[in-house]
């Protein structure tokens, strides 16, 4: 048997598990107990393990209190259009439909449940016993490891069959791999010092370790209940996780995915509380043999070094509500975007320091950041979700002399931007619940002025350049389900890629660049 069909056994195992624990719940008296297990197993990954919300908004006593029981029950038949939400009649019967909505609106959100070494450790699969016995070369034929476009596709119920991390050689367009995932796959890290190697996160907080050579997962690990923060160091031998729920992270081993040490998260936030927190972006840099964590509700950046007791400093009063960032200066500027402030924080790796809070339109979402080199000045590009007022803009900053340069108009908020040396444009993609939601927007790098709207169709998320800056790779998901690639340069329509559910997209080219948009000699 082969290991992609271990896997693909392993997780109808798992399914099939599931499936006769429902139905056993069944046959019980217990009814919250079978709702409790379909609400993990068809609602946890998107509304959060602790029912206190995740990619979509928290379900539980106190956000549903006086929602109409007809309403909540229609829209779980019939689903949410504009969002990552399918019609769940069909999957579920309408008593388990009516259960789930008592349920619902009966069930508190629950305290931060603990998810220990131990119970990580009883997690860890292994797919593949030797990997040395691996070839020791890609079993297809691609021209550079770095031509490799990695596409976290969710499936339809964000779990089970179509929940995958699809690989793509980018300079033919071809699918060229599939890893099939437990829930739906949420973030690719590739690793910067050996090409073979990619790691998929889920939004179920399980890490699979990928053999690019033979496009097969290799072993898996669960390192908490949902959150989708990962990081690699720059040598390739570790990783660091963190977690929505619960409120910690972890380090581990690359190679074995070993859990070596876990952090709990809290801290004194910038109005003078102790706050346990989720973990917001982890990062690894080329500066150094670090981690950086953001700690999202303490408004703290952790910087992890990576030697005997993994030693923290802290760095305090970021801002409030961090979430996301990305790197500049050869990696040691940090860009930390704030929802709360609606500002952006640099911080000084090196000196471990904040160097300045720059102004960021509204609530801030930089992604995985961008920044392009025009005339001599390093500019970097963030997105806004633009939820707080009607002026959506998309920030521009010098991040030489962190000034704030421009402020664009966009016709909507924007979750992620993403740039190429090679490329003439910045591409921004419109996130609303109109049809504004299937277009991107590319911004003149010279002019930083929106010279052209793309209708993709779908929902159009997640733009991400080729490694040769070549081609734009968009995912129109949700109600596409295809990947369209544009040509970067005269805008047209090159392919179109089927898959489930399109959400991030990942170039194994950032392991040399880091920061979309900066060529290697650029990162200075």
């Amino acid at each position: 048997m082969t290991t992609l069909n271990k896997l693909k056994q392993s997780i109808l195992t798992t399914s099939i598990a599931l499936l006769l624990s429902t139905s056993a719940f069944a046959k019980s008296d217990d009814g919250k107990h079978k709702s409790h297990a379909l609400y993990q197993e068809n609602c946890a990954s998107c509304h959060g393990a602790d029912h206190g919300g995740y990619l979509a908004p928290a379900i539980n006593k106190e956000t549903l209190k006086g929602r109409s029981p007809t309403a909540l029950r229609s829209l779980i038949m019939t689903g949410s259009f504009e969002t990552l939400m399918p019609a769940f009649y069909g999957r579920l019967s309408d008593s388990e439909i009516r259960d789930m909505v008592k349920y619902l609106q009966n069930t508190p959100k629950k305290a931060n449940p603990p998810y220990t070494m131990k119970a990580m450790k009883k997690s860890l699969e292994i797919y593949v016993k030797d990997e040395s016995k691996l070839p020791n070369k890609p079993t297809f034929k691609i021209d550079s490891m770095d031509d490799i476009i990695g596409v976290a596709a969710r499936g339809k119920y964000g779990r089970g069959q179509g929940s995958e991390a699809v690989f793509i050689n980018s300079k033919t367009h071809k699918v060229i791999g599939k890893v099939p995932t437990n829930t739906a796959a949420h973030i690719i890290e590739f690793n910067p010092a050996n090409p073979r190697w990619a790691y998929v996160k889920t939004d179920a907080a399980e890490i699979y370790k990928v053999d690019l050579y033979t496009m097969q997962a290799t072993r898996s690990i669960k390192t908490g209940f949902n959150g989708p923060a990962i990081g690699i160091s720059r040598d390739g031998k570790y990783l660091m996780a963190g977690s929505f729920v619960p409120h910690n992270a972890v380090i581990l081993d690359a190679d074995t995915l070993e859990p070596l040490k876990q952090f709990e998260l809290e801290g004194i936030d910038p109005d003078g509380k102790m706050v346990s927190s989720d973990s917001g972006m982890i990062i690894g840099t080329p500066y150094a043999d670090i981690f950086a964590i953001a700690l999202e509700n303490a408004g703290q950046v952790w910087v992890v070094d990576l030697k005997k007791g993994f030693p923290i400093t802290k760095i305090k009063n970021v801002g409030r509500h961090l979430h996301d960032a990305f790197l500049t200066h050869k990696g040691k500027k940090l860009m930390v975007a704030s929802y709360d402030d609606s500002i952006v924080t640099a911080i000084d790796l090196e000196k471990r320091k904040i160097i300045k809070k720059l102004p960021a339109g509204c609530v801030p979402h930089v992604g995985g950041g961008a920044a392009v080199k025009v005339d001599g000045r390093t500019l970097g590009f963030g997105t806004n979700f633009g939820t707080c007022d009607d002026n959506t803009v998309v920030s521009v900053w010098d991040l030489d002399t962190m000034k704030v340069v421009k402020q664009i108009p966009v016709s909507g908020g924007t979750e992620s931007p993403a740039a190429h040396a090679n490329a003439p444009y910045v591409a921004v993609d419109i996130i609303t619940k109109d049809r504004r939601a299937r277009t991107i927007q590319l911004i003149d790098k010279k002019s930083l002025e929106v010279v052209k709207t793309l209708d993709v169709g779908g929902h159009a998320y997640f733009p991400e350049y080729s490694a040769d800056g070549k081609y734009l790779y968009v995912s129109a998901g949700y109600a596409g389900d295809e990947v369209i690639v544009y040509d970067s340069h005269t805008l047209k329509k090159t392919a179109n890629i089927q898959m489930e559910s399109p959400a991030g997209i990942f170039s194994r080219g950032r392991v040399k660049y880091m920061t979309r948009g900066l060529s290697p000699d650029e990162m200075e």
